[in-house]
């Protein structure tokens, strides 16, 4: 078992160094060696998962194709450039909502720009947004009804009769809780902005431009605003139908009825949305196909095609000897199993993934379906190894120099508001659960 996790790792550790699509066909690899080496028999693959994270991402595609993301990017500017001195606890809020709608922590990157340059025009240090604005976007993606985590989680729990609801009724206002607890301790991070000596350095040698930036201008306002309707109506609905089972459709099948499944129920909903976008819209259906979100969805589902399939494989092979070892410690203490996600998720760079990969286990150890919620924004660890895209652009959006990855590389502008976050995040869930 040892051998086979240590093949495991390795793959994980590999394909997130390729980057891309690397980490799931390494994960590929990863299951080719546990099956024809070691001779588990591999599970099934994670296809129900798959199909609605591709059906959330051709919506959110068609959706941006259409300038819906242009005109949120363009709402956000408004807010920010009319209250900049409240930059700080307002930009986390913007990206938290953008990712919640979206479904995809890729939508920080069109109002990342905007964040420092308002901050740097106001002379607050461009860190203090930036940096919880991106941590935001990360924990939203677990109180997002639409994101492959979301989607992920309930398609494990539905079985004990958990439904959508019951998630977002937890997550939701933690996650939301943990952002701004994160945000309040960033007001006062660093020195100010006029006295930090980077800045001084950089503006002495004429090294920040003089240019300023403004989001992409909006060609048809009416056809994005069309598309963002379109896309919201179609996550509300889904929000109604994984919150009231009566809404479903029933069906008879012979002498017995059959309830429509929630994931179903997403794929037709956001396929009928990314539908009705290209139709009324007059959109191209190609240029939504390259878009930014496109590219970084269908990444991420070969990731959890591998990672996962690799990752079940492991665990349902080796399953009596982790229970065996490991089911008295996480009995006793199940936040345990919360470090485990998080610790995981640091490899993988993908909260959906990890939760593919891992919740099997907890599953299996006899963890509660509530715990499991609470413990759910555990997943969000990404940001620890500062190495992921949207830590990367922010690093690279704030011409001030202010965020930044600190000299012995763990100590970067991300890793206390992240900690912070995400552990308020988990401890409010576990209260929660203890209340209800």
């Amino acid at each position: 078992m040892l051998l086979q996790l240590a093949f495991v790792l390795l793959a994980i550790i590999i394909g997130a160094r390729i980057g891309g699509i690397g980490l799931g066909v390494l994960g590929g690899l990863g299951l080719g060696i546990l099956t024809f080496g070691f001779g588990l028999h591999p599970t099934s693959p994670p296809i129900d998962v798959m199909l609605m994270i591709v059906s959330v991402i051709a919506a959110a595609s068609c959706m941006q194709a259409a300038g819906g993301l242009d005109l949120m990017v363009k709402w956000a500017e408004k807010l920010l450039r009319k209250h900049p001195q409240r930059i700080t606890l307002l930009s986390p809020i913007v990206t938290y909502l953008f990712t919640f709608i979206a479904g995809t922590g890729h939508v920080a990157y069109s109002v990342l720009p905007v964040i420092a340059e308002v901050a740097t025009e106001t002379k607050i240090r461009p860190e203090r947004p930036m940096a919880i604005a991106v941590i935001a976007s990360q924990q939203a993606i677990t109180a997002s009804p639409i994101s492959a985590a979301t989607v992920a989680l309930l398609s494990m729990l539905s079985v004990y009769g958990i439904s959508l609801m019951n998630i977002l009724m937890i997550s939701v206002p933690c996650t939301l809780i943990g952002v701004l607890a994160g945000a309040v301790y960033s007001l006062r991070v660093g020195k100010e902005l006029e006295q930090d000596p980077e800045y001084l350095r950089r503006l002495a040698n004429h090294e920040i431009s003089e240019q300023h930036y403004h989001a992409k201008a909006v060609e048809n306002q009416r056809k994005a605003f069309l598309s963002v309707a379109i896309f919201i109506a179609a996550t509300i609905a889904i929000i109604l139908f994984g919150s009231l089972e009566s809404l479903r459709p029933v069906f008879r099948t012979g002498t017995r009825t059959v309830t429509m499944q929630m994931s179903h129920i997403i794929e037709v909903l956001m396929l009928t949305a990314s539908a009705l976008i290209l139709l009324f819209t007059k959109t191209d259906g190609i240029k939504a196909a390259q878009g930014s979100v496109f590219s970084a969805g269908m990444q991420a589902v070969v990731a959890i095609f591998g990672i996962a399939w690799m990752g079940d494989t492991f665990i349902a092979g080796n399953m009596a000897e982790l229970k065996d070892s490991i089911e008295q410690i996480v009995t006793r203490m199940p936040w345990l199993f919360g470090l485990a996600l998080f610790v995981m998720s640091i490899l993988l760079f993908s909260q959906a993934a990890t939760i593919r990969a891992l919740l099997p286990l907890g599953i299996a150890l006899g963890i509660s379906p509530y715990m499991l919620i609470a413990l759910f924004p555990a997943v969000n660890g990404y940001f620890f190894i500062p190495n992921y895209p949207t830590v990367v652009a922010a690093i690279n959006f704030d011409r001030t120099g202010t965020t930044r990855i600190g000299k012995y590389v763990l100590n970067h502008s991300f890793m206390a508001p992240g900690l912070i976050a995400t552990g308020v995040s988990v401890a409010l869930g576990l209260l929660v659960i203890q209340m209800l």
